[in-house]
């Protein structure tokens, strides 16, 4: 079931991007008369009126190509993955290859499995140069995710994502040893066309969704590989709540000193597509030479991409070349819910 390419393939180059504002949980609690019994999260990242899906992509490529070291010439494709489209009809992919200039010769699109997005992107790009069809791609998984107001959702949809340069094993920060999906048609959370605010199966949300998937898709890999927990400096699982990671990566054998690094959600929600490749953005700030991560993504509908990393000495260099993901977590400024209201253009008037 293990997937893997016929030439190794690693990463090159990474970077991150979350918006500066912050909504914490008290506030939209206080708001909606909700008690402080214990919140998803502590607070979410927020993007401001001039920031959407695309300029935030844009800022984490930027990033993953100064680690990289390579020209935006020499990328093939540029893949976003993302649930927050700025346009239903007009791919995010050109405007991200255009502004970093990377046009005309690249392919470029946009990738869809609601959280796994992102993933979903990466997955296809091992393909490509794993087949020696190009030399340099780069996906990103980003969101500005909704939630309806007053909803559960609401309190964990953050903002922010992650973008990397992947290409041959020789110059990389880090090489992919396989990877795992493990899929079902299982409707925990969907939203129709021309509905603004997404549906949460209740539930189905965790044990056939989110538990099944990641844990059918890691499992797998760890027998295919030959691995135990105890092999790995670290994990990242896809990040909903607080709970729900630190929960599956209990299952699977993993300690909580393995899932701390990664850990974002309750410092700035769930950045859905974005969520668990920012979580490895913030693992790689911090990984050792020789250290092997365990990456596990979910998306609703359903389903989880497995992979699993080892570091490379190149990793302690490359990182200084462009802001971490914890500077970007650490340059916050709190709003209040009007603000936020206002932000997110929530407040509709004709």
């Amino acid at each position: 079931m293990i997937m893997r390419p016929s030439q190794e393939v690693g990463i090159v180059g990474y970077g991150a991007y979350v918006p500066r504002y912050r909504l914490p949980a008290v506030e939209i609690g206080r708001i909606w008369g909700a008690s402080d019994d214990g919140f998803p999260v502590r607070e979410k990242s927020v993007p401001g009126l001039d920031e959407d899906t695309t300029t935030m992509a844009i800022e984490a490529a930027r990033n993953a190509l100064r680690r990289a070291g390579i020209s935006p010439q020499e990328l093939r494709a540029v893949w976003v993955g993302t649930e927050s489209k700025s346009y239903a009809v007009k791919p995010t992919g050109t405007i991200v290859a255009e502004a970093l200039g990377a046009t005309p010769y690249a392919q470029a699109a946009d990738w869809e499995f609601a959280c796994k997005a992102g993933t979903e992107a990466l997955q296809a790009a091992l393909g490509l140069i794993g087949s020696a069809m190009a030399r340099y791609a780069l996906i990103i998984g980003m969101d500005a995710a909704q939630g309806r107001p007053g909803d559960a959702l609401e309190y964990t949809a953050g903002a922010g994502g992650a973008a990397y340069v992947l290409g041959p094993r020789e110059e990389c920060l880090a090489y992919f040893e396989g990877s795992v999906s493990f899929v079902s048609d299982t409707p925990d959370f969907f939203r129709r066309a021309h509905q603004h605010y997404p549906s949460h199966g209740g539930r189905f949300t965790g044990e056939p969704a989110y538990f099944k998937h990641i844990c059918g898709a890691a499992e797998r890999l760890l027998h295919d590989l030959g691995r135990t927990p105890q092999d790995y400096a670290a994990c990242v699982f896809h990040q909903p709540n607080t709970k729900f990671p630190q929960r599956v990566g209990k299952m699977l054998g993993f300690s909580p000193k393995q899932i701390e690094a990664g850990l974002l959600v309750p410092e700035i929600g769930n950045t859905y597509a974005g969520s668990s490749l920012l979580g490895l953005s913030a693992v790689l700030d911090q990984a050792q030479p020789g250290d092997r991560i365990l990456l596990a993504s979910f998306g609703s509908g359903a389903g989880s991409d497995a992979f699993s990393l080892v570091v490379t000495e190149a990793v302690e260099e490359r990182r200084r070349r462009a802001p971490r993901t914890r500077d970007y977590i650490r340059r916050r400024q709190e709003i209040d819910y009007g603000t936020y209201v206002r932000f997110r253009k929530k407040l509709q008037m004709h």
